[in-house]
């Protein structure tokens, strides 16, 4: 999809209005995140596990000289565990102060859109789901949330770094 195009049967983004964000699925659902929060994204690299974490944190690998800690997207929504292979991917992410990776199946597009395409979570949504998805966007008959960066790690980790 270019930039250009539109992206759910409507005119084209105002360039001017317009943001992009990284879509990605976890199993059969996809999520996306703000591409101005994601620095890369890499194949998976099996990671070591640290004692007594939580257990969404599936350990650390090494970025480059730095000790990245790896997040289970799907296992930290309340889903079950990712089994990773090849095929998945770590998407490198900045939470505040915290750069962290983020493991999921796979990255499927990069998505232009304005605010008014995103629709709030639905009030039948618990408040957990609420504070992890930021809103919807319904787009080409797809439904992609969006994922809220800020809530994926619990406050102290994020403020330890």
């Amino acid at each position: 999809m270019t930039h250009s195009e539109s992206v759910s049967g409507r005119r084209a983004p105002d360039p001017a209005r317009a943001r992009e964000l990284i879509a990605f699925r976890i199993g059969a659902q996809e999520f996306c995140v703000d591409i101005m929060s994601v620095r890369e994204i890499r194949g998976w690299t099996p990671a070591t596990a640290l004692p007594q974490s939580p257990g969404f944190l599936r350990g650390v690998v090494n970025l480059r000289g730095a000790v990245l800690p790896i997040v289970d997207l799907s296992a930290r929504l309340g889903f079950a565990p990712a089994e990773p292979t090849a095929r998945h991917v770590i998407i490198v992410a900045q939470i505040g102060r915290q750069v962290v990776g983020l493991l999921v199946d796979a990255v499927s597009d990069i998505l232009t859109v304005t605010d008014d395409l995103l629709q709030p979570t639905p009030d039948v949504a618990s408040e957990m789901a609420k504070s992890f998805v930021r809103g919807v966007l319904a787009i080409d008959k797809r439904m992609i949330s969006q994922i809220a960066l800020d809530h994926v790690l619990p406050l102290s980790e994020r403020d330890a770094a």
